[in-house]
């Protein structure tokens, strides 16, 4: 039986490098998948015309851009993202950046365990390889490392970091989480994480490329820092019982 696949890119004023994004896809992820989406998060710039321009001079017919109307923010938008999917029935979702930091390369090597049923969500882990030689800022390398490891103590995991803007989800497990119910924001990464945790799915992760240029960073290292200590404070304080997943094993592959 085929796995429907789904593509997400999650794309806000990323008019320098969706076209670079697509290009990237292989061309057998083109044929496997039933929809690429792009989410522009009602973008500031030319995001949406540059997308529609690549569809139609690459003759991309599967190649779906929506245009929100009004900013769901980066949670907001994979929210939109995977209640799309549920309705639509497919079996795999890929989560992914359109400022072109992930590798679409990676693709069939990500969805790979999910396809076989050895895992219910993966991620592509950068800390796991040589971020800094894909030109990561040190302040992030350094918070990614900081952040990780307080959420690994916190959750009793083993996870190389909870932050990869490059995922991949079996539509079993988002249809067992309240996803619906996290932030907007850019902790959103970490709170599915957690749920994922909490409903016992497997987790597993591979070694990806880091790919930094001159895109802006739309988030506040600050704040999103402040809220990922906000929501782990919260785990702890009984919000979810984590004690019951003191032992929990990350797959590498």
């Amino acid at each position: 039986m085929q796995n429907k696949l789904m593509i997400l890119i999650v794309a806000y004023n990323a008019e320098s490098t969706i076209s670079s994004l697509l290009g990237r896809i292989p061309e057998e992820i083109w044929k496997k998948s039933e929809e690429i989406i792009i989410a522009n998060d009602c973008s500031k710039d030319s995001t949406y015309r540059v997308a529609q321009e690549y569809k139609e001079k690459h003759k991309k017919k599967n190649l779906i851009i929506i245009n929100h109307k009004i900013n769901k923010g980066y949670g907001g938008n994979q929210k939109w993202g995977y209640a799309y999917a549920i309705k639509k029935k497919y079996d795999t979702v890929v989560m992914i950046h359109g400022d072109a930091q992930y590798p679409p390369e990676y693709i069939s090597e990500l969805i790979k365990p999910i396809e076989e049923r050895k895992a219910d969500f993966m991620f592509g882990s950068r800390m796991a390889g040589h971020p800094l030689k894909g030109g990561m800022p040190f302040y992030k390398f350094l918070g990614n490392i900081f952040l990780t490891s307080i959420e690994n103590l916190v959750l009793g995991t083993k996870l190389t970091e909870f932050h990869s803007g490059f995922r991949a989800y079996s539509l079993r497990a988002l249809k067992d989480i309240p996803f619906n119910l996290n932030s907007d924001g850019f902790h959103f990464d970490s709170e599915i994480i957690i749920q994922l945790i909490i409903a016992k799915k497997k987790i597993g992760e591979i070694v990806i490329p880091t790919f930094y240029g001159d895109e802006k960073c739309n988030v506040n290292v600050i704040t999103y820092g402040l809220n990922i200590l906000k929501i782990l404070l919260q785990s702890i304080l009984h919000k979810y019982n984590l004690r019951k997943y003191s032992n929990f094993n990350i797959s590498h592959y």
